[in-house]
């Protein structure tokens, strides 16, 4: 199973940016999909997530709003996009797959995880 995220960068305070998720050798339409963060010299949190049909989603009270997670499972895609942006947004955002849908995840909960690619927001 591998799952790549792509579509972080530098941008300014307010910007936006449009994150992807790639996956494969999974059936992905089974899964639910979510997205991580782990800022620097913190924890990773979560950030939003999508039950396998796309049908319901569920985000963290610091992006609701602002974020919107969304998925193509014809092209087994796993989307968020980042609206608003702030300083602290800065991190480095994963996807992360579970067969079970929560409103929301502990890290531990999900099975299958991606590289993270940085996000930067400068101020």
């Amino acid at each position: 199973v591998q799952l790549q995220a792509s579509g972080g960068g530098l941008v300014q305070a307010g910007g936006s940016l449009r994150l992807s998720c790639a996956a494969s050798a999974l059936t992905f339409e089974n899964y639910s999909m979510a997205w991580f963060r782990q800022p620097p010299g913190k924890e990773r949190e979560f950030i939003a997530a999508i039950a396998w049909s796309g049908g319901v989603t569920s985000y963290a009270d610091s992006v609701k709003g602002r974020f919107t997670v969304s998925r193509d499972n014809n092209k087994n895609t796993v989307y968020l996009q980042m609206n608003s942006l702030k300083p602290e947004d800065t991190a480095v955002y994963y996807c992360a797959a579970d067969l079970y849908y929560r409103d929301g995840y502990y890290p531990d909960d999900m099975t299958y995880w991606g590289k993270g690619t940085q996000v930067t927001v400068s101020s």
